[in-house]
């Protein structure tokens, strides 16, 4: 009786806790909705302003505010757009001297009157520091303190107290995303771009090209495409990737055996033979400007482990996926 009880209340809390979800989803999308309806034209003045800052564009907010503020900065600065973040309440103790007269200030502040912006309000006044005020009040300080106001839309918290800022983060974050991606179209910012502030982590592997991961020189099983068959051998086992590339007298890539290759053909007269007997002929190749994520999908599809690298058809590296393993692409 105990256990039917039991279910019973926590089938209706998964009723409740659904709806509540519901409702938050409902009202936070109400909510970037109506910021998408009050788009205007202060939203092209503040881009203007920000892609023509020749310091760093400065975010500033306290609270909850705050923590959004430092996600736009770091979106910014992995953009392209040098930015940083000031505490309120540092900056009134030594850190308004981070921010110069070239810089471009972006204050958030839901209600418009966080106590903790007035001094960097002043600061920006007093050195004719440009000002964009984020905000649902534009009657607010920081709204009559802006060059630009950017307003938020006031349709109230998603928090059942109305208190906890839930909707308006959103919304914050949302607009902060629109400037960004906005900068990122306007500057003409690449993958290649991108791949520069990202060296790091699972992103910043995928983002390599090939040739930051390609054997060269010496480290290259490359023959002449007529050396006997002992030779290539020894070449293969000496380094270590599994393959070796032929190449014509022109030094340009006519073809290339795996070891694959090798145990498919083996018979008691395969030393009698040349390279260009058994080689694979005319093989799969990439070049050395080529995403790593690229060349992935290429030996997924293929279904081979080794590629060598082309320059002007002559070979100028090699990739073994155990790179991109190694690299934490694959």
């Amino acid at each position: 009786m105990i256990n039917i009880l039991e279910e019973n209340q926590t089938a209706e809390q998964e009723v409740l806790d659904k709806k509540c979800a519901i409702k938050t989803i409902d009202m936070e999308i109400e909510t970037i909705m109506k910021l998408r309806d009050s788009l205007d034209n202060s939203l092209t003045q503040a881009l203007n302003l920000m892609q023509k800052a020749k310091g760093r564009i400065i975010l500033t907010g306290m609270g909850k505010s705050g923590i959004i503020a430092r996600k736009i900065s770091a979106s910014l600065a992995s953009t392209g757009t040098p930015s940083f973040y000031v505490h309120p309440a540092e900056a009134s103790h030594g850190d308004l001297g981070m921010i110069t007269e070239e810089d471009v200030v972006l204050a958030i502040s839901n209600s418009g009157e966080s106590k903790e912006l007035i001094d960097i309000l002043n600061y920006c006044k007093r050195f004719g520091i440009k000002l964009i005020s984020i905000t649902k009040n534009p009657e607010s300080s920081l709204g009559k303190a802006g060059d630009i106001v950017l307003s938020l839309p006031n349709n109230g918290e998603a928090c059942p107290l109305g208190l906890a800022p839930t909707s308006s983060t959103t919304a914050t974050l949302v607009l902060g995303d629109i400037l960004t991606t906005g900068l990122i179209e306007r500057k003409g910012f690449t993958k290649s771009d991108f791949n520069e502030r990202h060296p790091g982590g699972k992103l910043g592997s995928v983002l390599k090209r090939v040739s930051d991961l390609m054997h060269t020189g010496i480290e290259m099983p490359i023959l002449n495409e007529v050396t006997d068959m002992q030779t290539v051998l020894l070449e293969m086992t000496s380094k270590r990737l599994g393959c070796v590339g032929f190449i014509n007298n022109n030094g340009e890539l006519t073809g290339m055996l795996t070891d694959g290759d090798l145990r498919r053909c083996i018979s008691p007269k395969i030393l009698e033979q040349k390279a260009i007997d058994l080689m694979t002929k005319n093989p799969k190749t990439v070049t050395k400007d080529m995403m790593i994520a690229e060349v992935l999908k290429i030996l997924h599809e293929k279904k081979i482990t080794n590629i060598f690298v082309l320059e002007n058809s002559k070979p100028v590296g090699v990739v073994h996926i155990h790179d991109l393993l190694n690299s934490g692409v694959a």
